[in-house]
């Protein structure tokens, strides 16, 4: 687990060594790959194409045996993974079981495979937990003739799911009655003496290498004329950044566009969209907003430590930026020339390092340690 890396280039999938980036092996799919995605322990990588409706599965351990699943005319809209590694579950035009839903807009299993969640267009508020024999065991919905569901995700030990709404609130069902222990509301003001809000500066203005009295060489690298930041702390009451949504048109940016459970369950991350430079983090086991990120630009992303409670945090610049219990900071990217970071992905088993992709390039960042010094 964490030992290989893949990336899919049109039809073919690359496997490669995490350490080396070595090429492993190759496979070659009947089409264009549009969603890939490893089993649990790492032995399985599914690659699913939508368009021909064909999910293809290759091993690590036998590179010559793999599998094929035609839908056929059924089509196919997504393929994920159960939590043991084994199975595989495609979301057809055509349902198993019947959902009581006007238009089943997404699903999630639970961490310990026992609950599947499902929910509706965002123009119909409710979300539905069905058993895996297609049992529904219980339905919540908060309010009615609105925009609804935005994001939805578990904890990782299950207890809880958090629902994201366009109302800019998440509530957090429990998994005994299903029903919202808590909602967490995302106000302009931050005004709780409890919350530690978080302002990103900067530590000095960009130069160009045009305004330089002697130009510098072609290859010097671009990062050396970047600007560099800072996280500043900042008093409460204080006001946070919003952009006016328009309501009149399609997936505004209004509510609660990213959630993510911290490994360990305490914390949880959240993103308004409506306030796209904040990342909010809450202490799940107080029910109460712990910190406040305020970025300079709009968060792209956010992806929490597998191992520890350590968030990475990129926003489309050439910067990581990671907080934990202990505090945060900003990190510049070391590579010569362009490198916007537009998603990241830490290492399944922690491992201190990150996966970081930008346009057209990625790059495994290694961070220091303590034992490195």
């Amino acid at each position: 687990m964490g030992k290989y890396l893949a990336s899919c280039v049109q039809y073919r999938l690359v496997i490669r060594d995490v350490s080396t980036l070595q090429i492993l092996q190759l496979y070659t799919c009947l089409d264009q790959i549009q969603h890939a995605e490893w089993s649990a322990d790492s032995m399985f990588i599914l690659c699913a194409m939508y368009k021909r409706g064909i999910v293809q599965v290759w091993s690590l351990e036998q590179p010559d045996w793999h599998c094929k699943i035609d839908e056929g005319s059924a089509g196919l809209v997504s393929s994920c993974w159960s939590p043991d590694g084994r199975h595989i579950l495609n979301t057809t035009e055509f349902h198993h079981f019947e959902t009581d839903t006007q238009d089943l807009t997404g699903i999630d299993w639970a961490p310990n495979g026992c609950v599947l969640a499902a929910w509706d267009t965002c123009l119909e508020y409710k979300v539905l937990l069905y058993s895996l024999d297609g049992r529904l065991l219980s339905t919540y919905s908060a309010y009615e003739w609105s925009l609804g569901i935005k994001s939805l995700t578990w904890s990782p030990s299950s207890q809880f799911l958090a629902v994201g709404s366009y109302d800019e609130k998440v509530r957090i069902l429990n998994h005994v009655t299903w029903k919202p222990i808590k909602e967490l509301v995302h106000p302009v003001v931050v005004s709780s003496p409890k919350t530690v809000a978080y302002r990103e500066v900067d530590k000095s203005q960009s130069v160009e290498p045009s305004q330089l009295t002697f130009p510098p060489p072609r290859g010097t690298p671009s990062s050396l004329f970047t600007v560099h930041s800072k996280y500043e702390l900042v008093d409460v009451p204080v006001t946070l950044r919003t952009v006016k949504p328009d309501t009149d048109r399609a997936n505004p940016e209004l509510g609660i566009g990213m959630l993510a459970f911290s490994p360990d369950n305490r914390y949880l991350a959240t993103k308004n969209d409506n306030m796209p430079c904040c990342v909010w983090i809450w202490d799940i086991q107080k029910m109460r907003l712990s910190v406040v990120l305020e970025q300079t630009s709009p968060v792209r992303s956010f992806h929490w430590d597998p191992v520890q409670p350590r968030l990475a945090i990129c926003t489309g610049n050439s910067k990581v930026y990671l907080w934990s219990p202990t505090g945060c900071v900003s990190v510049q990217v070391p590579v010569e020339g362009t490198f916007n970071v537009l998603s990241l992905a830490w290492h399944p088993l922690g491992e201190d390092s990150l996966l970081l992709t930008s346009k057209d390039h990625f790059c495994i960042c290694y961070l220091e340690t303590s034992e490195d010094h």
